[in-house]
């Protein structure tokens, strides 16, 4: 199955005294997340569904990313941050599809992808990943990896 892995979108509010979990995309990170769904439909990224971290920082991500793939789009409490092997083999399980995109929080991105491929990495904020992973032997091939600036390049 092909798994892409999307982070967030810049959520940092330096005055924010709410909850952490509580904090939204500044207008940067919207702007740069519909630059990076952009270039995601220019490549023809077509996953059939998105499920997405229930944190607002997330789940705006996701939204935008489906507008721009119209892709399904679902909420789902195991994307929260703390995510990890035992939680993607239960996403998995729920949310059926061969094409699935992610959406959530690091170090949860980088540690499950180095986990499956072996990569060494880091899923910078409005990054994404895609993966070709075997769900039954917990281990895949990184296909692509690409940071936000790539979808700025590519206009």
């Amino acid at each position: 199955m092909q798994l892409y892995f999307l982070r967030h979108g810049e959520a940092d509010w330096p005055d924010w005294k709410k909850s952490d979990d509580e904090r939204p995309l500044t207008d940067f990170g919207k702007k740069e997340m519909r630059d990076v769904a952009k270039f995601l439909a220019r490549l023809k990224a077509r996953p059939y569904l998105i499920v997405t971290s229930p944190l607002p920082r997330a789940s705006q991500t996701a939204k935008i990313a489906a507008e721009y793939l119209k892709a399904r789009l679902r909420e789902d409490e195991l994307l929260a941050p703390g995510f990890g092997m035992s939680e993607l083999r239960t996403v998995l399980k729920r949310h059926h599809s061969k094409v699935l995109m992610l959406v959530g929080h690091e170090p949860d991105f980088t540690n499950l992808i180095s986990g499956l491929t072996g990569a060494s990495l880091k899923l910078s904020k409005a990054g994404v990943a895609l993966l070709d992973i075997d769900p039954e032997a917990e281990e895949g091939k990184l296909l692509w990896l690409f940071p936000p600036k790539f979808s700025r390049k590519s206009k």
